[in-house]
């Protein structure tokens, strides 16, 4: 007997797979931190390169409907291709956009053109990009036992923490080397991010052709969707905003609830981020004051975030939800009344703190609730929605500004809340969110081409 007879052979280890989570959230934070040091520089950079504040305005109005094909085209491709792959190469393209300004500025120097041109070409990497990313998040709590609603907490927390450091690291890096030569650092976030997505694995990001949730597990999942009609990008755009409106709006009332409620949130928060409080700032002469209002929302919301994932489960969720949507109507009221800073302050805080859980829950339901055949066409649907409706609200509330004035306007933004909390709160399809009985599985989506 020898010492390679199976006698004396350990015992194999039983194979576990990689956690997947702590890569993906890595990803995630590379690609967010990147993205929130380029918010803050590129304005800058174009109002130096341009000499006109409405320059930033015009861009975005250029840019707003292609922003939209681009985010249907993302939901398409992520529903025909491997959503992995996917992320993979929109976060190499946006790297690409975002590095080749530093080298158009050294080789012919940048002008208002070439800021529109890479913007384009930076949308077509962010966009699906984003869609990809998202539609990963399901797999990643599957693949490694994690509960959906905490990962969501996660995720939000996640948020938070670069919303509260990308600003300073802006700074720190505008000082250290220019404006435009720290966009250096955002592309290299950016490759980071599509090289930490390379190492999941790749079927994590397959498309699966499953009808029902009982039979995605077994189901045959590849690279492609083989089993759905190969179409062109622009049929395949418009199919994927047809299938993913009526995902979303059509075939589950509380997915539909939950749409809503976020498309309010991104709406009114958004207008007051974005114009009201900037606005009330600078006609006070003190613009520095904002950046403290908003760390105080951030940090709010990171502490929130943070306390939601790990005390997910101790409270109910509509205990969880009531909490916070009257959190958020007394904290945009606060806001909404432009009262002294030090009460601005306390009032940005309280929306933070109020925040955080309702951006999980609802994070929660529409992951949940959307079949994962359709996943891809239901996210890119709403992330062209949200990017449609952020700048159609900016623009009513200037309208407002200029008409009645800032004051105005920012009751009228705490108004609207208060009609969105009223009605969010009595909705039927958000009473019973612990029932499972009243919220059965959402019906099978069948698309047009498969129907008889």
């Amino acid at each position: 007997m020898t010492l390679a007879s199976p006698k004396f052979r350990r015992p194999r280890k039983p194979y576990r797979p990689r956690k997947t989570a702590p890569r993906y959230l890595l990803s995630c934070a590379c690609s967010l931190l990147g993205n929130s040091v380029a918010g803050v520089i590129l304005p800058l950079v174009l109002l130096a390169t341009t000499g006109d504040a409405l320059a930033a305005g015009t861009l975005a109005l250029i840019c707003a409907v292609p922003q939209f094909v681009i985010g249907l085209i993302g939901g398409a491709l992520t529903d025909r291709f491997n959503r992995r792959n996917v992320s993979i190469v929109s976060d190499i393209l946006s790297a690409v956009s975002v590095a080749l300004l530093p080298v158009v500025d050294m080789v012919w120097g940048l002008s208002f053109g070439w800021f529109v041109a890479l913007g384009l070409l930076g949308a077509i990497g962010d966009i699906p990009g984003m869609t990809a990313r998202d539609s990963l998040v399901p797999a990643v709590c599957e693949r490694d036992g994690r509960s959906l609603q905490k990962f969501m907490g996660l995720t939000q927390s996640l948020d938070s923490l670069v919303v509260i450091a990308g600003p300073a690291l802006a700074a720190f890096l505008m000082g250290a080397a220019g404006s435009v030569n720290a966009l250096w650092f955002t592309a290299a976030m950016s490759l980071s991010a599509a090289l930490l997505t390379l190492t999941l694995p790749r079927s994590l990001g397959a498309v699966c052709g499953a009808a029902t949730p009982a039979a995605r597990p077994t189901a045959t999942c590849i690279g492609t969707a083989g089993t759905q009609p190969r179409r062109g990008l622009l049929s395949g755009a418009w199919r994927a905003l047809r299938d993913g409106v009526r995902v979303l709006f059509a075939s589950d009332t509380l997915l539909r609830s939950s749409m809503l409620i976020s498309f309010g949130i991104v709406m009114v928060m958004g207008s007051l981020q974005g114009l009201v409080l900037p606005v009330h700032f600078t006609a006070a002469n003190s613009p520095e004051l904002l950046g403290y209002v908003l760390s105080a929302m951030s940090a709010g919301m990171l502490a929130s975030s943070l306390g939601y994932a790990a005390l997910a489960h101790k409270l109910r969720r509509r205990t969880w939800y009531i909490l916070s949507l009257t959190g958020m109507a007394l904290g945009i009221l606060g806001l909404g009344l432009l009262p002294p800073f030090p009460l601005l302050i306390a009032s940005a805080l309280m929306l933070g703190l109020s925040a955080g859980p309702i951006s999980a829950l609802l994070g929660f339901f529409i992951f949940d609730r959307i079949p994962a055949e359709n996943r891809g066409s239901a996210l890119g649907t709403q992330n062209s929605l949200t990017l449609a409706a952020a700048p159609v609200s900016v623009f009513a509330t200037s309208l407002v500004v200029e008409g009645a004035g800032v004051s105005v306007a920012a009751l009228a933004l705490a108004g609207c809340w208060m009609l969105i909390t009223v009605w969010a709160l009595n909705t039927h399809s958000l009473k019973y969110l612990d029932d499972k009985e009243s919220h059965p599985d959402p019906i099978p989506f069948v698309p047009d081409a498969e129907r008889v």
